[in-house]
């Protein structure tokens, strides 16, 4: 037991994965829901999922807070709380709570959707304070929200983030109002804990909810995923009854599809970088039925006698259905789109900020 302490007194404040809170948690500084959260943690799923189905949300959104702020409990600290579970606490040793595990945890025990309510509004976007989750949130976002602020807490709010994210939000907010705000930040001074503490604990309790709602997908973006997955006679015939019925749309969604012929916006790098990937068959199948612009950009890639054999191998191919090459072409639009969420190469809608200069 000296040598679980001595570790975790050692490693203490080390990960900070861990929690996020402090390193060792001690029983005499615990709350009543850090005291549940370390007996939950200790039933684990099979024992806990009973206790849990008890609670109400609202209890459920307290202990899985204080579960995913506690960091490591040394084990001594933990026959402290649990005295009648010394005999399996002395082989399991100590118990940390982290957001991995609490997530892992609940999935077990409540529906998916709820986990992901409960941790977001916890977590927020990816970082370890206030400040740092602010520097994750998209510029737009984050300036819509603030537009309705006091000038002042804007510019505290933009002096405890990045430079560079700070100016992309002065350039979405309301030019009067961050003209406004530079002056404020121009002649602000140190701000007092408490109204900082204030300022924090707004943006924790009313801008978290308002990003769960902002965050919501555009149904617009999913069904052009879903249109994406079309052969063409139904991509065209869908496309075709929204232009019919709601053109607005059809365009929004013409606009967010990404097809084969976008593969020609992929800059010389990334059209390489595909090229490796696919295989030979389904390349000469979607040039098959590609337009001369794209067996021209395809073949540019291509040394003299690689395009010659290219064209050959097309010819070679004889007649093949619409299908073929529908399926054929989609192999290579998820192939392109799998590089591009590794990063390998940059997927391009042809807008003007999205252009790259050598």
């Amino acid at each position: 037991m000296d040598a679980e302490r001595a570790i975790a007194t050692r490693n203490q404040g080390r990960d900070p994965e861990a929690g996020y809170g402090r390193g060792v948690t001690m029983v005499s500084e615990m709350t009543g829901p850090q005291r549940a959260a370390v007996i939950l943690l200790v039933l684990g799923e099979e024992h806990g999922r009973t206790i849990w189905s008890e609670f109400d949300d609202e209890e459920i959104r307290i202990i899985t807070r204080a579960m995913a702020e506690l960091g490591t409990v040394d084990a001594d600290e933990v026959e402290r709380l649990m005295l009648d579970f010394v005999g399996k606490l002395s082989s399991a040793g100590a118990v940390t709570g982290s957001f991995d595990r609490t997530i892992s945890l609940l999935e077990k025990i409540l529906p998916t959707d709820q986990v992901a309510l409960i941790m977001e509004e916890i977590r927020g976007p990816a970082g370890r304070n206030m400040w740092q989750k602010l520097g994750n949130i998209d510029a737009v976002v984050l300036a819509n929200f603030l537009k309705n602020e006091y000038p002042q807490t804007i510019a505290v709010v933009l002096s405890k983030i990045r430079a560079e994210h700070a100016a992309n939000v002065l350039r979405h907010l309301p030019n009067d109002l961050s003209i406004e705000v530079v002056s404020r930040m121009l002649r602000m001074e140190s701000v007092q804990k408490e109204a900082l503490d204030h300022i924090e604990n707004t943006l924790r309790t009313e801008f978290v909810a308002t990003l769960t709602q902002t965050r919501r997908r555009d149904p617009h973006e999913m069904m052009a995923e879903i249109f994406n997955g079309f052969d063409r006679q139904t991509e065209i015939r869908f496309l075709s009854a929204l232009d019919a019925s709601n053109q607005d749309s059809a365009a929004k969604i013409r606009a967010l599809m990404f097809t084969f012929e976008d593969l020609s916006k992929l800059d010389p790098a990334g059209l390489q970088t595909l090229m490796r990937q696919v295989d030979k068959d389904t390349l000469t199948r979607s040039l098959k039925g590609a337009s001369a612009e794209m067996r021209t950009f395809f073949m540019g890639a291509m040394s003299q006698r690689a395009a010659k054999n290219m064209t050959d191998d097309i010819q070679g191919l004889g007649p093949l259905r619409l299908k073929e090459i529908d399926e054929a072409q989609a192999k290579m639009v998820a192939l392109c789109k799998e590089l591009a969420d590794k990063g390998e190469i940059i997927l391009s809608k042809g807008n003007a900020e999205d252009e790259l200069v050598y």
